[in-house]
């Protein structure tokens, strides 16, 4: 499998004005039709279902509110978002959808907890698929997990210099490691997925001169491609068609 072969559609080829939404079933067919990779976001359910959707809350992309985490699968699947007719897809789902036609990477979302179930999850259905896939993660417990629990798939480490999320407290010295990839000795991941803002850190530099491919995150500019084609092996895009 190559990683960097193809540019990554971020959440799927997604077009809200035309009614294709992340991470929705139209957004992944659209990315497979345009012959890209695939990048998607897991989030886990209530009853423990790996759910393609990137926020924490329903509120932004559904007409729910609250946590997703408190709603069974099916209950997610039940409702409806707000500008497409598509329904939350499982991870199940999605890789039967995809079966093998394009790189899937699939971020597993986390609140830095030290809660691996999605994890455990994700990296056992994984395992079992027949087709091109890598898993990453902000978090290197997650990472390390992956490892664990599904040795032979590509793992990866996503990161910037500066880790922001208003809704996660970490302290200063576990921000350092992050942005530095200092826990690799833990979570042992195999590339890099960098903000392409932050490219000029020493991480994703040394990371190259290591010969570890490194991708960047999220390119929608004339100004992040130069920056990308400097400092990164591939581009996860949206809002254009490289």
């Amino acid at each position: 499998m190559n990683l960097t072969a193809r540019p990554v559609a971020h959440r799927g080829l997604h077009d809200a004005p035309a009614g294709v939404i992340e991470n929705t079933a139209s957004a992944v067919d659209a990315a497979v039709a345009g012959g890209f990779a695939i990048e998607v976001d897991v989030q886990r359910s209530r009853d423990g279902e790996a759910m393609v959707f990137h926020d924490f809350t329903l509120d932004r992309l559904t007409t729910a509110q609250g946590p997703l985490a408190e709603r069974s699968a099916a209950e997610l699947k039940a409702i409806p978002f707000k500008a497409t007719t598509d329904a939350m897809m499982t991870l199940p789902e999605l890789l039967a959808r995809v079966a093998g036609r394009a790189l899937l990477i699939i971020e597993i979302k986390s609140d830095f907890s030290g809660d691996t179930r999605l994890a455990v999850r994700t990296a056992e259905l994984v395992a079992a698929y027949d087709g091109p896939v890598a898993l990453m993660s902000f978090d290197p417990e997650i990472v390390a997990t992956v490892a664990e629990r599904a040795p032979k798939v590509l793992r990866g480490i996503v990161a910037e210099r500066h880790f922001h999320d208003p809704g996660i407290r970490l302290s200063a010295a576990r921000r350092f490691a992050l942005a530095h990839l200092l826990h690799w000795p833990r979570s042992r991941f195999q590339f890099v997925s960098y903000r392409v803002a932050d490219l000029t850190a020493p991480a994703p530099r040394l990371a190259r001169l290591l010969g570890m491919p490194v991708l960047t995150w999220t390119v929608r500019t004339a100004d992040d491609r130069a920056r990308a084609a400097a400092g990164a092996d591939q581009i996860t895009f949206e809002g254009f068609r490289p």
